[in-house]
């Protein structure tokens, strides 16, 4: 019988056992290393433009739009800065990042309601879209500006509202941006509530197949009709004491129409869509406990009164997009509440509601 060697006769001349264990060990993880690559935790999720706090590349397009810098605010979000060539002027962007940016990833872009986020009623402050968009790994871009636009391009200056190309700047100027500076992999969709509720119907119609999905909630499709303009006009001119003339012209101006979706329905085709409307009836968020009430009762009256005519007016504007689509036979995925007003702890429950319609669009 042959006897396996004893330990000492494997060690080696003037080799401590210690010292001999450690080569031995060292051998081993190199052979392992070598048969089975080891990636740290972590690794394939570094983000080098949230570490570097700039863009992974920086085109300058025809007109001059450019991003200028980048503010980083945690580990999976920014604060982006883009000069846009046609309204001469520099429009913050809330950009979340995806968990793993080892490949190119789609974009969501999530627009804020009348007041673009410049009056504090955003996304991230008024809802937990953050938390929910982190794991999903897409971009996440939100215009931190625009308020009382419509997001669309408007005839001419405004007196108050200054000079408004919201429809060049997110379908022309500033997706190519997105998409080298962040390394997105060009796929998009669009969600948005209230006037950009409209307008995430609109912004496809200017650009088709740049988007492959749109979520709307509470919005009004149709503003051609006088139903639509009374509500544009309400929106524009009773809030943000702009001009609807400087935006669309006279009623009778052919760019009514033109940025109807109702009107112009069959341009949709082929989208993933969802569309949510409340009936304007209180529900389970307009209580003294519910969302941003916190026991004012001021508060909730006007979340109930207010709120409720307004979503009962939109409700009316989606149940007649709903009949258009379905005239047409568009496909589309269409929820009406029984209750809930026009406020914000109902449309953080319909981004979650549509995000299988959107992540699909979006092929994640």
């Amino acid at each position: 019988m042959i006897r396996p060697a004893s330990r000492d006769a494997l060690r080696a001349p003037g080799q401590s056992r210690t010292r001999r264990a450690r080569v031995a060990q060292a051998a081993a993880f190199a052979l392992v290393t070598a048969l089975f690559p080891v990636v740290t935790a972590g690794a394939a999720e570094a983000d080098p433009v949230i570490d570097n706090a700039q863009p992974l590349a920086s085109p300058v397009s025809v007109n001059g739009s450019r991003i200028t810098r980048i503010e980083v605010r945690d580990a999976q979000s920014l604060v982006m800065y883009v000069y846009s060539g046609s309204m001469d002027r520099e429009i913050p962007l809330d950009i979340i990042r995806p968990k793993d940016t080892s490949v190119p990833r789609p974009t969501l872009y999530l627009l804020n309601g009348a007041g673009g986020g410049e009056d504090g009623a955003t996304w991230r402050a008024r809802t937990d879209a953050a938390t929910f968009l982190a794991d999903k790994n897409i971009n996440v871009v939100t215009p931190m500006a625009g308020k009382w636009s419509y997001y669309t391009d408007w005839q001419r200056p405004d007196p108050v509202l200054g000079v408004n190309k919201w429809t060049t700047f997110l379908t022309e100027e500033l997706p190519p941006l997105i998409d080298a500076g962040l390394g997105a992999d060009g796929v998009n969709a669009i969600a948005g509530l209230s006037s950009s509720g409209t307008s995430v119907l609109q912004l496809p119609l200017a650009k088709p197949g740049l988007y492959r999905g749109v979520a709307a909630y509470s919005g009004c499709a149709q503003t051609s009709d006088p139903v639509g303009q009374a509500y544009v006009n309400l929106v524009v001119e009773s809030w943000g004491d702009g001009n609807t003339e400087n935006m669309w012209g006279p009623p009778d101006d052919p760019d009514w129409v033109e940025n109807d979706p109702y009107v112009n329905a069959e341009k949709l085709r082929g989208l993933a869509l969802y569309l949510s409307n409340g009936s304007g009836l209180p529900g389970q968020y307009d209580t003294l406990t519910g969302p941003d009430i916190d026991g004012d009762i001021g508060v909730l009256a006007n979340q109930v009164v207010v709120g409720g005519i307004i979503e009962a007016a939109t409700n009316g504007c989606t149940q007649n997009m709903a009949r258009r689509l379905d005239d047409l036979d568009i496909p589309a995925t269409v929820v009406f509440r029984p209750t809930g007003t026009h406020s914000w702890g109902y449309w953080r429950d319909e981004l979650q509601n549509s995000w299988p319609v959107l992540a699909g669009a979006l092929g994640v």
